[in-house]
């Protein structure tokens, strides 16, 4: 693609391989009690969310025939 005009030293891409900056960056700030609370909070609310759709979805996921349904399919297939 592109390709530079002018060579590069060897040791100069060795070099910056090794590179590592001598400036530390600042301690990350722990978190408080109310942030742990506020996280936790969330947290379990999602959870709490999830399960209560699968609660509530599983009657529809099940395969079971119900005894509405056969007596309605044996009404249509007498007439």
């Amino acid at each position: 693609m592109f390709r530079r005009r002018e060579p590069v030293p060897l040791a100069f891409i060795a070099e910056a391989d090794r590179f590592r900056s001598k400036v530390t960056p600042p301690p990350r700030e722990r978190a408080t009690a109310g942030q742990i609370a506020g996280r936790t909070l969330i947290g379990l609310t999602v959870v709490a969310g999830l399960v209560g759709s699968l609660i509530i979805g599983m009657p529809a996921l099940s395969q079971d025939q119900s005894p509405a349904t056969t007596q309605h399919s044996q009404a249509t297939d007498g007439r």
